[in-house]
């Protein structure tokens, strides 16, 4: 992003990417040579995203600053915005060959050296100095990069796993051993470069996201039919999507019929139907129609770009265990140093041992003091786990929430529009009085022909497709909050309520009965009269979604201990509903701030509660929550700033899936902490026994890195 004004002028925030930002070793780095620099005012680095952003006095110091203050470290820096620095590549693959070389070089002097044609004198000698010109090449062209950095680090008063790899090859060079200082360089090169490659892995989840949309789309307008880059195009523009294409740009189709495979946006399994006036979101393809679209956001307000950015800040966010991991690396690295140099000091003084043996223990101790593994064990598992769950249309807001609903042992469900459809439906006729169900319902559809109230459209619905012809009505008038009323073929016909009709003295016992049955299995009365003479019942109910019930019974299976349902409905029909699921419990009738404090209440009674609702009636319950879940919310901008967990499509059984990884995630970063943590620890003891060599040491702690990484990306596999 370009500079963008905070509070005035001369206060502006850029955000950066960074090339050869790989660990915490490099974010300290920045933080000491950022520590004096005048007009900067905060920043904050994501590892994982390899991105900076920055605030600062515009008056004092420019981007361009920032960036040299950047390469100052090391590292390159270039604005989000901008195209990556000329020479990457080259320089990557300079380094590639740097460590090839080096390992080259390696395996002949070895070679030569297992041989015996490498002794100091006599017939051979020629070979001992070929060896050690093999060695000292294998050495100059594997510690390049890392002397470099080394360099840049220890200018700044840094301590970085670079500086421990040089001084642990320098020393073992000073000791003669040529052979083991080669093998540590060339191990540490190649390992690094292994690391890079698989944690590109992670990062390359997101960018596939980004990839998702096409560059291009097929614009039509009065000069015809022209192909353009979608940042051109401009809002209100048509744009033509063939069958098979994907869709570049968020609109509404203005044209054309056609299924549309949402997967890669919302994760919806089936596709969906798409008509004129129907929403479409870029990132989605199309099926086997064509369609005209009537653009309506930019690339860079799409829904899918809004996932996007949100994926990448959630990544940003630092979950309480990665918190936790740095503060004890900050502790853990120094307490090795101090222990490196007691280990090479205090035995040949106080207890007269060799100084070679123990300033070589000292050297593998310092490069098993880099925490590299330990600290990059969490964002990497939270990264994977937040990439997987957006490809899946799971859009989780940061490690926070990921690893809270870990924990959560209890789940409130809104009812309307979360466990059933939200749109009535006729479910049952009842004739009274020698009418026929045809005749009930010809007599409804006649007077709700032009009313807009959802009931209203679900009789219209049933009648049309059970091909149930109506006349028009005259003289319709509502009755609000009760029904409504007209004349059909002269004859007066009143529809409406149970209250409607005790005010027109048209019940009777029998009547009641029918009604309190009705109730009782949580359906809506609609009750029809023809000049004064009840005729029917329409039995209208809101049906539970075709995968609540699976959702609740996988919510139950992975441990959740309480399913609550928090409805604004009657208690007839909240209890139908949760018989009808297998819910444990039902509060029924409660206003927005009700339901508020039921969240409040089962929080004191199960622990930690998600919450989940349609983000938009049920707001105060979801902020109220430890996990807010609001589903359904493409498209929907406050929706998808405001919950702790967005489900872009009307899936249930996405939750079940959400809680799933939660759980996976926080094995996975246990997992990688108890790698990380063991191999630390045993590699500090051989190496004070005197077991572990310097290589050893390279490949336990970059090894380490990889085995971590590794076991994170299993995350993006999940389901």
């Amino acid at each position: 992003m370009t500079p963008v004004c905070t509070v005035c002028e001369l206060h502006a925030e850029s955000t950066f990417k960074i090339e050869g930002m790989d660990c915490r070793e490099e974010v300290a780095i920045l933080e000491r040579r950022f520590k004096n620099l005048i007009g900067l005012e905060d920043f904050s680095a994501d590892l994982m995203g390899q991105r900076l952003h920055v605030k600062y006095d515009a008056a004092r110091i420019t981007a361009a600053t920032i960036a040299d203050a950047v390469a100052d470290t090391g590292m390159r820096a270039w604005l989000d915005h901008e195209e990556p620095v000329v020479g990457s590549d080259r320089q990557m693959r300079l380094r590639q060959a740097l460590v090839w070389t080096s390992g080259v070089a390696l395996v002949l002097g070895m070679a030569l050296q297992f041989s015996g044609l490498d002794a100091v004198q006599g017939p051979a000698e020629a070979g001992h100095y070929l060896t050690l010109s093999l060695f000292i090449i294998s050495l100059a062209a594997g510690a390049g990069a890392t002397a470099r950095k080394a360099w840049t680090a220890a200018r700044i008063g840094a301590l970085d796993i670079n500086v421990l790899m040089i001084v642990a090859a320098t020393g073992a060079a000073v000791l003669g051993d040529w052979a083991e200082a080669a093998t540590v360089v060339f191990l540490f090169g190649l390992a690094q470069a292994l690391e890079a490659r698989t944690l590109d892995r992670a990062r390359n989840a997101i960018r596939a996201l980004m990839d998702l949309a096409p560059a291009d789309a097929l614009v039509r307008d009065a000069g015809g039919e022209r192909r353009i880059g979608v940042d051109a195009v401009a809002i209100g523009a048509v744009i033509v999507i063939r069958p098979g294409e994907k869709i570049p740009l968020d609109g509404e189709v203005v044209s054309g019929q056609s299924a549309v495979n949402q997967a890669p946006v919302t994760g919806e399994s089936l596709p969906a139907e798409k008509s004129p006036g129907d929403t479409v979101f870029a990132g989605t393809i199309n099926g086997r129609g064509a369609l005209d679209v009537r653009v309506t956001r930019l690339r860079r307000d799409t829904t899918l770009a809004r996932i996007i950015h949100l994926v990448e800040r959630a990544q940003a966010q630092r979950a309480p265990a990665q918190t936790l991991v740095e503060r004890f690396a900050r502790v853990y690295t120094p307490a090795v140093l101090i222990l490196a140099a007691l280990v090479a000091v205090v035995p040949p003084l106080a207890l007269h041992q060799g100084w070679h043996d123990w300033f070589y223990r000292a050297l593998v101790l310092l490069v098993v003091s880099c925490p590299c593994a330990l600290v990059i064990s969490t964002p990497v598992s939270i990264v994977a786990a937040l990439a997987g769950a957006a490809r899946k249309g799971v859009l989780i807001k940061g490690g926070a929430h990921l690893e809270r609903a870990s924990r959560v042992r209890c789940v409130a469900f809104d009812k309307t529009g979360t466990l059933t459809c939200g749109t009535p439906e006729v479910v049952d006729v009842i004739a009274l009085d020698g009418a026929t169900a045809a005749s009930v319902v010809a007599l409804a559809a006649s007077v709700e022909q032009r009313s807009a109230h959802p009931i209203a459209q679900a009789i219209l619905d049933y009648a049309a497709a059970a091909g149930i012809a109506s006349a028009p009505a005259d003289a319709v008038s509502a009755l609000p909050g009760k029904g409504a009323e007209g004349r059909v073929a002269g004859a007066r016909v009143l529809l409406g309520n149970h209250r409607l009709f005790e005010e027109q003295g048209l019940c009777s016992p029998a009547f009641h009965d029918r009604l309190a049955d009705l109730e009782a299995m949580g359906r809506t009365a609609v009750v029809v009269a023809r000049d004064n003479q009840t005729v029917g019942i329409i039995a209208v109910a809101d049906r539970p979604r075709r995968s609540a019930k699976d959702a609740v019974a996988l919510l139950r299976a992975q441990g959740v201990e309480r399913i609550v349902m928090l409805t604004g409905d009657s208690h007839g029909t909240a209890s139908a509903i949760a018989a009808e699921l297998g819910i444990d419990d039902y509060r029924a009738e409660l206003l927005p701030e009700d339901k508020v404090g039921a969240v409040e209440e089962l929080r004191r009674t199960h622990g930690a509660v998600a919450m989940v609702g349609d983000g938009v009636n049920d707001a105060p319950a979801l902020a109220s929550a430890d996990v807010g879940i609001a589903m359904g919310v493409a498209g929907s901008d406050a929706a998808l700033e405001t919950a702790d967990v967005a489900l872009m499509a009307d899936e249930l059984l996405r939750i079940p899936y959400a809680f799933r990884l939660s759980r996976a995630t926080v094995r996975n970063i246990r997992m990688n902490l108890a790698i990380s943590v063991v191999l630390k620890a045993a590699f500090v003891v051989a190496a004070v026994a005197g077991v572990a060599t310097l290589w050893m040491a390279v490949l336990a702690d970059t090894g380490a890195s990889i085995i971590v990484i590794a076991n994170a990306l299993r995350l993006l596999r999940a389901d």
